[in-house]
This record gives C-alpha cells, structure tokens and sequence, in this order.
C-alpha cells in the first residue's frame, strides 16, 4: 500500500482530502503545518507529498526546499494543493522542483489523478526494464497507462514485404519506426565478403529502427522480412513527439540503448569465444524463445540453413555438421528441414 503525507492547514480540507485518498486503498498520514510535516515527512518517508502552500510555522516552499535538501527524500513526488487566488505562485514552487498542482477547489477525480500519475512515474523510474523491446513496450505501457507505442500503430495503413525483402538498408537515413503486425523479419549486418551476422530478431507486436531514430545517425544494420511479413511504418515525427514531451520515457530510453550495448558485447564476446556447439545451441534456443508461443504444443524452427547460420554466427557448413550431430545425440529433430528441439534442458546445458 502507498504511503502519501497529506500537508494542510485547513482541517476540513485535511479531513476530506484524507477520505478520498484512503478510500482509493493509501495509507495517508496528515499533518496541520508545514514544520509537522517535514518531520514525519523524515520520520516515514512516504510515497507522495501533497502539500499546501499558505500554512503557519512552515510554508509548502520551505517545506519542498527542506525535502529536495534531504538525500532520503528528494526524489518522492511533490504535488501543491493552492487556492484561485495563488495560482500565479505555482509557478515559484514549480520552479523549485515539484512535480504537480492542484487547484483549490478541487474534485476527487482531479485528485486522483495527479496521485496515480506521480506515483506511476515514480515506479518508472525505480523499475529496471529489459534491454530489447519488450523492456521498451513495458516502459511506455508503464508511463503512461498503456501501451502508448501499440497505440501510435493503430489505424496505419500497412506495407507488405516478400520473404528476403529489404524493410531498410545499412547506411540509409532514418524516417520512420516500423512496427510488426505479422511476419518476422531479421536484422544483421554484412562484412566485406558478404557475410551475415544477425544481430537481431523481431516479430509480431515488436517495433525496429527506433535506435537509428534516437541517436539521429544512419542505419548502422539491414533489416529484411524472414517470411512474408506485414508493418506498419510510423512516421518519425510521430514517434519523436511521444519521447520529446515524456521526461521520465526519455530517461529510460537512454537506459534501454545502454543496455542494447551491453547485449551486444555479450554477444561479441560469444562469437569471439564460445565453441561451435554453444554457438548453435544458442542460436537453437533464441529461435525458440522469440518466436514460439504458450498454444504452441511444439515448436518447429523452419529457418534455412544460411539464416541460422548466420545467426549462430558460423559457417554454413560448420552448422550443419554441428546439426547433424545434435540430432544423433537426441538433443532435435529435423524432419524436412524442419527442426524441433526434444532436449531442451541439455540444450540449455551446453549453453550454460
């Protein structure tokens, strides 16, 4: 339960302020001026502040200038309670670091959302988020209520891509997102000698190309459908608006390309060391968790054999005899071309 330190002079606004919040499930301890409040502000460290500006003995800026000196607390949101006739000064104490006003007279509903607003804020910024896309769909759901990035997709008119088509290119400048309704499609970047290294793989509901898109530079990687596939181009400037008005998605997305590095150089450091058998069960395993589903009774990888490849980061035919010998060791099965994991925990082990 949600600790929130309520701050107000006036009882009969205290009281009833008190009963909103405690009926939509806060604990709330209140506090008639602003010197009581800062000390049980330090002695509970509460979730949320709401504080009113005009008290006796402390006012609600020295009381925010108070909690922002305090190591413990200057990070717990801030939201002033201010009548009509100081609404000109919210600006002093927006100024000085709080997070939102309320205006007196004020409705639960209007209440109620500011609190759920700066506490969802709040969780934003303690959670610690996945490196790749889903991490990205979890921040902007959290952000702001739902899934704002599956919303920008919606209602676009959709561009539908052969298998071995090229969704963009190495090189080329960023002008869209593109998000997946169907299909899959891979990511990779290609050497001197034309060989592949896929670096990423994407499917139905995740979004590509954000990361050209954030840091402004050209595609450093070539994005192609690996079936036939269906997306949604969304324009960059639709995308750059959602960021640039969301301090806190902002936050997080530089967190995201941090951890997006540190992925690759895990990845890097695979390729460089790891055996042949790690390598293709790795790749073996990534197929499986990334594109197979909960109705699936078993998943079947229908790849060919120069993707996969290149995805375990070897040769063609260093794969294959590295297949063959998975399947005479029980660990798959390849029927048709077709390969079905029937070992999956002494798959694991070998990457482990």
């Amino acid at each position: 339960m949600k600790k929130i330190l309520l701050i107000e002079d006036n009882a009969d606004i205290r009281n009833n302020t008190a009963e909103i919040l405690e009926l939509s499930n806060y604990k709330v301890t209140t506090a008639e001026n602003g010197k009581i409040g800062l000390e049980k502000a330090m002695a509970e460290t509460p979730d949320l502040i709401i504080c009113d500006i005009m008290m006796p003995v402390l006012d609600g800026y020295g009381v925010l200038h108070a909690i922002h000196k305090n190591e413990a607390m200057k990070n717990i949101p801030f939201i002033f309670l201010t009548a009509k006739s100081e609404r000109n000064d919210f600006r002093k104490g927006m100024e000085l670091g709080a997070d939102d006003y309320i205006t007196k007279p004020f409705s639960g509903t209007e209440l109620l959302n500011s609190v759920d607003s700066r506490l969802r804020k709040l969780d934003l910024l303690k959670r610690e988020f996945s490196p790749g896309l889903e991490g990205l769909e979890d921040l902007m759901k959290l952000s702001s209520g739902k899934n704002m990035l599956q919303a920008l997709a919606e209602d676009r008119s959709y561009n539908n891509y052969k298998k071995k088509q090229t969704v963009y290119s190495e090189g080329n400048h960023p002008n869209r997102l593109y998000y997946v309704v169907k299909g899959k499609v891979k990511v990779f970047k290609r050497n001197e000698e034309g060989k592949e290294l896929v670096t990423d793989l994407f499917s139905t509901g995740d979004f590509l190309g954000y990361v050209a898109l954030l840091e402004g530079t050209v595609y450093k990687d070539t994005a192609v459908a690996m079936e036939d596939s269906q997306l949604a181009p969304i324009p960059k400037e639709d995308f750059e608006e959602l960021i640039h008005n969301n301090k806190e998605v902002a936050q997080q997305f530089i967190r995201l390309l941090a951890n997006n590095i540190s992925t690759k150089e895990k990845q890097l450091l695979g390729l460089a060391y790891n055996s042949l058998r790690k390598k293709v069960a790795e790749a073996l395993l990534t197929l499986q968790k990334k594109y197979s589903q909960a109705s699936d009774k078993s998943f079947v990888i229908n790849i060919n054999r120069e993707s996969l490849a290149s995805i375990a980061g070897t040769a063609t035919e260093s794969l294959i005899r590295t297949l063959s010998d998975f399947r005479s060791e029980k660990l798959i099965d390849i029927k048709e071309g077709h390969i079905s994991i029937i070992n999956e925990k002494k798959l694991q082990s070998l990457v482990n």
